[in-house]
């Protein structure tokens, strides 16, 4: 029985450190990925996103 309350401290523990871990370095690679523009770029193409027929 000790063995497997063992095995039970061994998958908390990786989890509460790998899964943490696992979900910075997603968060890192994403990050690497992102475009910069400037603010008239980004005012472009948020204004691309709407439709002008929603204003009158």
């Amino acid at each position: 029985m000790a063995g497997g309350g063992g095995v039970l401290v061994l998958v908390f523990l990786l989890l509460g450190v790998g899964g943490p871990l696992l979900l910075y370095w997603l968060v890192r690679a994403e990050h690497e990925n992102r475009e910069v523009m400037d603010r008239d770029a980004a005012e472009r193409a948020a204004r691309r996103d709407t439709d002008d027929r929603d204003r009158r």
